[in-house]
């Protein structure tokens, strides 16, 4: 299983929202993880009110969640 709070322990070079998104799209493809855990909420200034639904659909693959 993979957790946001994993992911932004080990990339503290993350600045944005959107960069977490695509962190979290690469870890997906390259962890072979296959459920993902949503255990904490991002830090970042500019992140939006569907936060959760768009890094669901990042880990997912689904691009079609608007911002």
């Amino acid at each position: 299983m993979l957790h946001l709070s994993e992911i932004l322990l080990q990339h503290h070079d993350i600045d944005s929202f959107d960069r977490l998104c695509e962190v979290v799209t690469e870890r997906a493809r390259t962890s072979g993880e296959i459920f993902f855990r949503i255990d904490v909420k991002p830090p970042y200034p500019d992140t939006p009110p569907n936060w959760e639904d768009r890094l669901e659909g990042a880990f997912v693959g689904i691009h079609s969640v608007t911002k």
